[in-house]
């Protein structure tokens, strides 16, 4: 596909989703889910308490990007939408962030990414670290303004278990991005130049997800594709709000 196409252009090149036994069989939780285990990353090593996930490889795309600057936060106000384990978090802070507003709606996973960034990370003068428990943006103060927001949505197009942590964390799909979306522009949360960096797979609709963007005036385009070579095809989407700002900038 041409990776220069961008907004309603896009939505023509974006592949469906993959057949739904297909979508089932890639995204099996593993059966230890819900005991205490361990990830590392980069020299770093994480405890992972009962029922918060382990970030996958579509997790670690962000996080390279977070650490090397690809993705920008130094000096930025930065925004973890499902922060889980809190990579991103670590990953922001040491890169020099202004604030991080840690989010996920999971307690266990807030409570986790705290004691990680607070062990990895710690007081830094000119960072200012927030840990939210949050349905979205649902809890987020109304005057934070937002520089940078990250999010590997559970946007899996169908659903793959009964247990309420892996629907949280891998098969809510599309609609939730509608929600995002929507907090995004009608709270007027991003900066001028804010930009928001989502990543999904064709184990999503993706077409949903960039056309809910597109509904509310956003500017989606591709920043990077990842094919893995088993069918799976995933998407890291660039978003700005490049229309007329009717809340004034603050």
């Amino acid at each position: 596909m041409d990776l220069t196409t961008t907004d309603s252009a896009l939505l023509e090149q974006l592949p469906p989703p993959l057949p739904a036994d297909r979508i089932i069989a890639l995204n099996q939780p593993k059966a230890d889910l819900h005991t205490t285990r361990s990830h590392e990353w980069n020299g770093w090593t994480f405890d992972v308490p009962p029922g918060v996930f382990v970030p996958g490889w579509t997790s670690r795309l962000i996080h390279e990007r977070l650490l090397d600057g690809r993705i920008e936060t130094r000096g930025r106000r930065y925004a973890a939408m499902g922060v889980g384990l809190g990579v991103e978090a670590v990953a922001a802070g040491l890169r020099g962030a202004t604030e991080i507003h840690a989010i996920d709606v999971h307690p266990p996973s807030v409570a986790a990414a705290t004691r990680h960034y607070r062990r990895l990370v710690g007081e830094r003068p000119d960072t200012a670290f927030h840990p939210l428990v949050s349905d979205v943006f649902d809890a987020l103060p109304d005057e934070v303004r937002l520089d940078v927001v990250t999010f590997n949505p559970p946007a899996v197009s169908q659903t793959v278990s009964d247990d309420p942590d892996v629907v949280r964390n891998v098969c809510v799909g599309a609609p939730l991005l509608a929600k995002f979306f929507a907090q995004i522009v009608e709270r007027d949360l991003l900066a001028p130049d804010g930009e928001i960096y989502l990543i999904a797979s064709n184990t999503a609709d993706l077409r949903a997800i960039v056309r809910h963007a597109l509904d509310h005036g956003l500017s989606p385009r591709v920043d990077h594709l990842h094919d893995w070579r088993d069918g799976v095809q995933t998407f890291l989407f660039r978003i700005t709000h490049d229309m007329p700002r009717t809340g004034g900038q603050r």
